[in-house]
């Protein structure tokens, strides 16, 4: 895989429409800035890797558009060092973002094709702080938690009763939920151990969030 001065120009534009678009954490837009998406990325999109849209992957999933992952990124307001539980994997390019921001991330995939591929990149990238695991992420990580924060890169019908008892208190849930293809993203606080704080932030779509784990490797 070659990331070429191409390549570096055309992020360069990306992080700009980023800013354009109302994304102002420079510490995020740095590390879109230096994250390569074409590696993740099948090569038939390469040339259209740093458009702002979303992508197809392996196994029928996506890969989110970056303003969606900037979007995301930001509401988590990540501090170095927290542990971060990401739910969808996929080809592992939102976990990378986590990395880079210096969290401790998990990260859970249910499908097998993508949790072995997002594997191999993360130790072609040299992102050893990513731990990877192909599980349901519906139940979360209970072994590790509790997480400062937890990120649900795909759309729910509901809020998972685990994921909210695996944060710590002050913890943050970002998630899309709503009872059709149209979500509404939510970051939900944990104030106490009963007590949570519900926010809106807008109209996201995802693919769905499934429970189970899927073993078929295309």
């Amino acid at each position: 895989m070659t990331d070429s001065y191409r390549h570096k120009g055309l992020r360069k534009k990306l992080v700009q429409h980023l800013k354009e678009k109302g994304i102002s954490n420079s510490e995020i837009l740095e590390v879109i800035g230096l994250i390569p998406r074409h590696f993740f990325l099948d090569k038939a999109f390469e040339e259209r890797a740093y458009e702002d849209i979303a992508f197809p992957i392996l196994s029928g999933q996506t890969i989110s558009q970056p303003f969606t992952v900037a979007f995301q990124t930001n509401l988590l307001e990540i501090k170095p060092k927290e542990k971060v539980l990401e739910i969808g994997t996929g080809s592992g390019y939102q976990a990378s973002v986590l990395a880079l921001l210096k969290a401790r991330v998990f990260t859970i995939e249910r499908q097998k094709s993508l949790f072995d591929f997002s594997q191999k990149m993360f130790k072609s990238l040299n992102l050893p702080q990513i731990r990877g695991y192909y599980k349901d992420g519906y139940k979360g990580l209970p072994s590790f938690a509790p997480f400062d924060k937890i990120l649900v890169t795909a759309g729910s019908d509901n809020i998972p009763d685990a994921l909210l008892q695996q944060l710590t208190i002050g913890g943050v849930l970002v998630i899309p939920v709503g009872d059709n293809e149209d979500k509404t993203m939510l970051r939900i606080t944990r104030k106490t151990t009963d007590e949570f704080v519900q926010e809106s932030f807008g109209i996201f779509r995802f693919v769905p969030f499934l429970k189970g784990l899927n073993d078929e490797i295309i």
